[in-house]
């Protein structure tokens, strides 16, 4: 694994990237001034109300502690799931009933924190740990297939697969963004990307862009444009700190040129 490096970027603004002849032009991001609320169709968040039956289908029964992290394969009939009870579990929520089926599998690496599926490999699932952990499960044969023990010296806080690279991108306590090969299991880069632990990480439809939200108040905006080529393009003061954490959530639209983040501060931001 190769350590990350000793240099942490500069606060509060990132360095000018060099010109890169593979990079496209960057579009900067700002917070959208003409947002307007639009109505959803929500549950009732309420503990004392039950759910609106209007959107809710069912259940899925199998947990046994707090569930961390969802994510739906490419084609929607699979939901993967991750607990707190140290189980990584596969759901068809298709059941008549409408609460599913599922199966799972304890892990040998400690309590799963964040999982994805694979889109270039839909057979394919990803989790990370509090361990530091990154392992690729094969769900074919129902089975861990490459295991990135060493992933730092802090839990694995999200990970995201990229929509058409066999590469995972992690985000970790230790303030570190790694990047492993899918199909070999190894880091082949690794950085210190923020001030304070990375908590979330989007990549945007192309994958070519890629956002790191942290602990350190910021957001942060990295061009993927080669393997050898990750620059920090931008950064934003995005939301304030309470009780030790800040940024907890972050996203891109799928169509249009919009990202969002979601804070402690109780605030969510639409950046364009």
């Amino acid at each position: 694994m190769s350590p990350l490096s000793p240099n942490v970027p500069k606060s509060p603004q990132c360095p000018q990237p060099p010109q890169c002849p593979h990079c496209p032009q960057i579009l900067s991001m700002s917070p959208n001034p003409s947002m307007s609320p639009s109505p959803l169709n929500v549950p009732s968040l309420s503990p004392l109300v039950s759910p609106d039956p209007g959107v809710l289908r069912g259940f899925l029964d199998g947990h046994s502690d707090a569930v961390w992290a969802l994510s739906f394969d490419v084609t929607g009939r699979h939901l993967a799931s991750c607990s707190a009870d140290g189980t990584v579990r596969l759901w068809d929520p298709r059941g008549d009933s409408g609460g599913g089926t599922g199966g799972g599998t304890g892990t040998d690496h400690g309590v799963p924190t964040s999982v994805t599926f694979v889109p270039t490999q839909p057979a394919q699932l990803v989790a990370g740990f509090r361990s530091g952990a990154t392992v690729l499960y094969d769900l074919e044969v129902t089975k861990a297939t490459l295991v990135s023990p060493n992933g730092g010296s802090g839990q694995v806080n999200q990970v995201v697969a990229h929509p058409s690279q066999p590469l995972t991108i992690t985000a970790s306590d230790d303030r570190g963004i790694r990047y492993l090969d899918n199909r070999t299991g190894k880091v082949v880069h690794s950085m210190v990307a923020h001030l304070d632990a990375v908590t979330c990480l989007a990549l945007d439809p192309s994958g070519a862009f890629l956002l790191s939200g942290s602990h350190d108040c910021s957001l942060r905006l990295w061009h993927l444009c080669q393997r050898t080529c990750r620059t920090c393009v931008q950064e934003l003061p995005a939301h304030r700190r309470k009780h030790e954490e800040a940024v907890l959530a972050v996203a891109f639209h799928p169509r249009r040129a919009l990202s969002a983040s979601a804070g402690a501060d109780a605030l969510a931001k639409v950046f364009v």
